[in-house]
């Protein structure tokens, strides 16, 4: 399965890379705050584990300013990795990417399909939507939840949690 999200945003990709660089630390400007909180045992870098939810992952690569491979740990629901990376398409625009490569194992072999693919996407347009507020001071085109994402999020609505990596 490759499960992919881009963004062009109008800014240089230094910005868009510090913004990375601060990914599950203090300032972190990326990370949707109404979801569970991504953390990482120490700071972001090779060898950094943790996670949000029940997913955990390990930092594998880390390229300061441009990428970073999470790879998932081996009693994840999920083998594979999911990367975020920026590159330069122009001096004032830059893109964002985020890829999940993996398959699914276990009971996220039926999750996947039915719930967690849309509440990851919508995770993932939030943190799209981050980078463009923090990097322009606006967003252009909000992402929007659809009906079944808010069903899903309002069923499983629990309040978030400090959980250890």
């Amino acid at each position: 399965m490759i499960n992919m999200q881009r963004r062009v945003i109008p800014a240089p990709v230094r910005v868009l890379g510090n913004l990375l660089d601060r990914l599950a630390g203090p300032g972190d400007r990326l990370w949707p705050v109404d979801q569970e909180p991504l953390r990482l045992d120490r700071p972001l870098g090779a060898g950094a584990t943790g996670g949000h939810g029940n997913l955990r992952y390990t930092v594998t690569a880390y390229e300061p300013g441009l990428r970073i491979r999470f790879t998932f740990l081996a009693d994840s629901p999920f083998e594979g990795f999911h990367e975020l990376w920026v590159r330069s398409l122009a001096v004032d625009r830059s893109e964002v990417v985020h890829i999940l490569v993996g398959r699914p194992r276990g009971a996220m072999l039926l999750l996947w399909p039915l719930a967690v693919r849309w509440t990851h996407q919508a995770l993932v347009a939030g943190l799209l939507d981050n980078a463009e507020r923090a990097a322009t001071g606006r967003v252009r085109h909000p992402a929007r939840w659809s009906p079944w994402v808010r069903l899903l999020r309002a069923v499983t609505a629990a309040p978030v949690t400090e959980a250890a990596p």
